[in-house]
């Protein structure tokens, strides 16, 4: 007892230590920062910064009458702001207003709401002024994240809670793992802080955001699992001592295989060529590790130091039937299962088919104005602008090249189809920097041509940069990253199941399962999204499905090898569906409720991930877990485990 107590006290001073020390984490909004500097509007975003252009980040004010000609009157409380530039029908006119580039979230957000505030004093009737642009779409994307975290864990918090108290009906039970959890995830909140701090790694709003997730998901996963096993050797022991240690014994090596799945598929992301998936990685892996060494060293502690009345009313007494009875619910289902397994097989992989069907014609990367899942102004004033002038008026596209090869660019740059407009904005000694407007709107499959056909055009004589070339380059590395890293996370997933299970038919079957449960889930959801799905979408929603996913799995097969030595592989399945229903299926739901929490943030890409995920969670945990990877194992037989021997 005196070790629990020690354990726990050294928990709360290590993990004070991190709180306490850490500070707060350096947020990045740079969208280029994320690029490698090999990246071609990098090296414009590196270069533009010896002009003055490239030490700004403008803001365009927009300003129209619903239609009608703007007069000079109706301009004159805007001209101190700028200079205005009209419309060819005079029916809207844009100022463009620089702003700092590189400046901190809290100070854009100040600065634009000025602006904001300024653009509108005074205005007549009917007239309106919207504020977008570069400095725009910056300020709204980092004021949508103010306090939003903080909603994501009071409602992540709230959820799990809930979940967790329906799941043990016990008023005093579910207060141990989610104090348990709610440590792990401020210790992990103070690291993505020290990482922050003393690397170049960018971390964003939405990386922490997906690392809260994570951690409470995981982690609380983690904690049903021991819970479940402490409370069925409670049933044969009565000291509670030999009962912490035999649940340890017995899903200790699960916990730790599972941990170990999610934290190697993370680091994959080292392989990544955009720093922020590097940066998501590195965090998320370690709040997966923090989440796991908390179940495993300070849960076992406070669930002893506790006692049996933490589990009043229902406390579990020597001797008594436990979870692990032949009868119920999930018995039945094995048994359903196992007696006819090639129609079950065959059923299950109909509706993963259909499922997955829904992808067919998704369209991957959406439009700057897709970006929010609420109304922003910036998006309002592209709209505006859009109606008015040429649509990539809003983000410019920068030409950089040498002062000598200045007009013959810009007449080729001219000449280039899906160019509005073109000019010579400024030059030095050594370079020479053309503003091009393009027809299409900013992000759009029609501006990422004109911007490949300006760089095909050119032939190297001069690099293209800008917002939209950095997304298009963001685009390419992340398509290159989700070529590169999905292989690799299938052969990490497979060599831990290898090893774990000592067989080589079982992993390959469970991998196949996953796979196929994410196609199920990614068409899903690409239908629910109207076939439009954010560039990163896919990779997040593989890495977390297979690393995630692959956790029932392994909770699953390691119980059911655990018992296919004593019942044989048939009846050993049965017994760990009818074992390990209740609580796999109650963490399954748990976690998918959890990633649905992503919808509280105003960014549509956690949205598509939290939705997609929290589907193909339920699909592991309802269908493939109890369903089909039990009716594979009835029809191998003891060729499932094979070379081994069960």
């Amino acid at each position: 007892m005196r070790r629990a107590w020690a354990s726990l006290l050294l928990a709360l001073v290590l993990g004070g230590l991190v709180i306490g020390l850490s500070g707060s984490a350096r947020v990045s909004n740079d969208p280029s920062a994320s690029l490698p500097s090999s990246a071609e509007s990098t090296r414009v975003a590196r270069l533009q910064k010896r002009l003055p252009s490239g030490r700004t980040n403008p803001a365009l004010v927009v300003i129209a009458k619903g239609g009608q000609a703007l007069t000079d009157a109706d301009l004159a409380t805007v001209t101190p702001l700028g200079r205005p530039i009209r419309s060819e029908d005079r029916k809207a006119a844009i100022i463009s207003v620089p702003l700092p580039a590189g400046i901190p979230s809290d100070e854009i957000i100040e600065r634009v709401a000025g602006l904001r505030a300024a653009a509108r004093a005074d205005l007549p009737a009917g007239v309106t002024a919207q504020v977008t642009g570069g400095a725009g779409f910056t300020a709204d994307l980092a004021d949508s994240f103010t306090g939003a975290n903080t909603r994501l864990l009071i409602v992540t918090v709230v959820v799990v809670a809930l979940l967790l108290l329906i799941t043990y009906r016990s008023p005093l039970l579910w207060l141990v793992p989610l104090a348990v959890v709610g440590l792990a995830d401020r210790v992990t909140t103070g690291l993505v802080a020290l990482i922050s701090q003393h690397t170049s790694l960018p971390v964003s709003g939405s990386t922490t955001g997906i690392v809260t997730v994570l951690v409470f998901g995981a982690g609380t996963d983690y904690a049903l699992l021991l819970i479940s096993r402490y409370r069925e050797e409670l049933h044969h022991h009565e000291d509670r001592l030999t009962a912490m240690r035999r649940a340890l014994r017995g899903a200790g090596p699960a916990i730790a295989a599972s941990a170990g799945t999610v934290v190697l598929s993370l680091l994959t992301l080292l392989l990544a060529s955009l720093e922020s998936n590097v940066s998501l990685g590195v965090t998320a892996a370690a709040g997966i590790a923090v989440a796991a060494l908390s179940a495993l060293l300070v849960l076992p502690a406070a669930l002893v130091v506790c006692g049996r009345g933490l589990f009043w009313p229902f406390v579990p007494r020597t001797g008594q039937a436990g979870v692990e009875a032949e009868k119920g619910l999930w018995a039945r289902a094995g048994r359903a299962v196992a007696g006819r397994p090639a129609a079950v097989t065959a059923a299950s992989l109909l509706v993963l088919g259909v499922l997955a069907a829904g992808g067919l014609g998704t369209r991957l990367g959406l439009s700057q104005t897709e970006q929010f899942r609420v109304g922003s102004e910036s998006v309002a004033g592209l709209e505006t602008l859009a109606k008015y002038f040429p649509a990539g008026a809003a983000s410019p596209t920068v030409v950089l090249t040498s002062p000598a090869q200045a007009q013959p660019v810009l007449t080729r740059i001219s000449g280039t189809p899906g160019v509005a407009q073109a000019r010579l904005a400024e030059q030095n000694a050594e370079q020479a920097a053309i503003q091009v407007i393009l027809d299409a709107a900013p992000d759009t499959a029609e501006a990422f041509d004109t911007i490949r056909a300006l760089r095909a055009g050119l032939d190297g004589r001069a690099l293209v940069g800008g917002s939209v070339a950095t997304s298009l380059d963001t685009r390419d590395a992340t398509r290159h990253d989700l070529r590169v890293i999905v292989p690799v996370i299938l052969l990490v997933v497979l060599l831990v199941l290898v090893v774990l299970l000592r067989a080589l038919v079982a992993p390959v079957l469970l991998i196949v399962t996953v796979i196929i449960s994410f196609a199920a889930a990614l068409g899903a959801g690409s239908f629910l999204f109207g076939h439009a799905l954010d560039n990163q979408v896919p990779l997040f929603s593989f890495l977390f499905l297979v690393a995630l996913g692959v956790d029932y799995n392994i909770f699953l097969v390691t119980r059911a090898r655990e018992e296919a030595g004593r019942r044989g592989t048939r009846d050993g399945m049965v017994h760990a569906v009818a074992v390990t229903g209740a609580v796999i299926t109650s963490a399954g739901i748990l976690l998918a409720a959890v990633f649905a929490v992503l919808g509280v943030l105003p960014v549509i890409t956690l949205t598509q991930i939290g939705v997609i995920v929290m589907i193909g969670v339920l699909l592991d945990t309802l269908l493939v877990r109890t369903v089909l990877v039990p009716a594979l194992a009835s029809i191998l037989g003891d060729r499932f485990w094979w070379p081994g021997r069960p």
